[in-house]
């Protein structure tokens, strides 16, 4: 449920709420990975119990890690923001990226936890 409220991420591309000097070359894709994250979010959380349910757990945390990975890179090597570009926009990669990771983790820990076992059948 966490992930259902990423759509935060589009706060970096508001004027006012972060800097002028922010590069779009970080806040355009940070903020649309957010968006497409969140989209993979409630299609998981629709997908429980179903069919498709790790199939769509798999797509959203590969998904939501590497959106948090890339604007990771971009932020510090790609085009190297300023910290005080970010603006009111600051709590996201102090808070809520953590937080994020954190949730990631533990889902990839149960996906693999809960592997189907391969059955060889004897002849």
């Amino acid at each position: 449920m966490l992930h259902c409220f990423r759509f935060i991420g589009l706060a970096f591309l508001v004027p006012g709420v972060v800097s002028p000097t922010l590069q779009a070359g970080f806040a355009v894709p940070a903020a649309c990975g957010d968006l497409v994250a969140v989209l993979l979010a409630w299609a998981a959380l629709l997908a429980l119990r179903g069919p498709f349910e790790r199939l769509a757990l798999w797509a959203f945390s590969l998904w939501g890690t590497a959106d948090i990975l890339f604007a990771f890179y971009q932020g510090v090597i790609g085009v190297q923001i300023a910290p005080s570009a970010l603006g009111a926009a600051f709590f996201l990669p102090t808070i809520c990226v953590p937080l994020l990771l954190v949730t990631h983790a533990m889902l990839f820990a149960l996906l693999l936890s809960q592997a189907p076992k391969l059955v060889i059948a004897s002849a």
